[in-house]
């Protein structure tokens, strides 16, 4: 005979108030059903499992052994449940997350530490990766979420703006500019230039070449890196300049002077972007918490 739940909280009612028909009241049975079921159990271990005469009703050794391990298991499956309940009201779970270079030192760790607190059993999985790189993963279904340069135009995708950020100059503290308070980017024209490799910053690439087309050149490109960490210490170390986005202002390296671009207008901004086709509920909450993070903006 298979041993079921009903088995098991049959035993335990038994076991706690050693007495038939107690037990019988609380489960609300009658009290010659729960005999049965109780040497059912006991047939289907091949132990007896209580000691009964006309005055007492007590566990035998194989039955105090039993009542442990049937408690241990109806907590589990109450766990089960409860986590079960709380995942389906998105309380629950992990979240897969992408994020370039603005992102990660824009608004992104902020969201995520506010997300967090509301939320401490939801885990990321976080991962660093270009745009292009994110877009495919989310279309693929191996990314929830990914914090990308816009616009998202992929199809299946819908997106929203997190942050907007302008264009600023970058040049070691001993460069002839580092004085002053702004400069225009035709002033760069002659400098070699530090950039993020094209194959990962291709929409930040194609930005930076047609604001420098619009100022009357081409940038120069000493060297390429893969990450702005990278990019600024060649910058401190006087390898060349760069033109950045002003949230680089929340990671500064020492020897780095961060400057404003007089007359350059245009910002480039950093979105999230998850499938439209199949939200889960942890995925709504965490959509839900940025609905009261962010200002309110038209999802596209």
């Amino acid at each position: 005979m298979r041993i079921e739940l009903r088995h098991l909280y049959a035993f335990v009612a038994v076991a706690d108030s050693l007495h038939f028909r107690r037990a019988a009241e609380r489960l609300n049975v009658a009290q010659p059903a729960l005999s049965r079921t109780i040497a059912q159990l006991e047939d289907a271990i091949g132990e007896a499992l209580f000691v009964r005469n006309n005055r007492q009703v007590r566990l035998t050794d194989p039955g105090r052994i039993m009542l442990e391990e049937s408690r241990q298991i109806l907590r589990q499956i109450d766990d089960a449940v409860l986590k079960t309940q709380r995942a389906g009201r998105g309380e629950l779970g992990r979240l897969a997350i992408g994020y370039t270079d603005f992102a990660i030192t824009g608004e992104l760790p902020a969201l995520l530490d506010d997300f967090r607190r509301q939320n401490p059993d939801i885990h990321f999985d976080l991962s660093f990766g270009s745009t292009a790189q994110q877009l495919d993963e989310l279309t693929e279904g191996r990314l929830d979420f990914g914090f990308v340069t816009g616009p998202v135009l992929t199809p299946g995708l819908r997106s929203r703006p997190i942050q907007r950020d302008r264009f600023i100059a970058a040049v070691g503290d001993n460069h002839p500019l580092a004085g002053r308070k702004s400069i225009r980017l035709e002033e760069l024209a002659r400098e070699p230039f530090i950039l993020g490799a094209r194959s990962m910053w291709l929409h930040f690439r194609q930005m930076l070449e047609q604001i420098c087309r619009q100022a009357g050149f081409e940038p120069h490109v000493a060297q390429e890196t893969f990450n702005s960490e990278t990019m600024f210490a060649f910058v401190a170390c006087d390898f060349g300049v760069t033109v950045h986005l002003e949230c680089a202002t929340n990671y500064v390296r020492k020897g780095v002077t961060l400057l404003p671009l007089e007359g350059v207008k245009e910002c480039l901004v950093t979105e999230v972007a998850w499938r439209e086709d199949s939200v889960t509920a942890v995925q709504q909450a965490f959509l839900d918490r940025l609905d009261k993070m962010l200002p309110p903006e038209e999802v596209k």
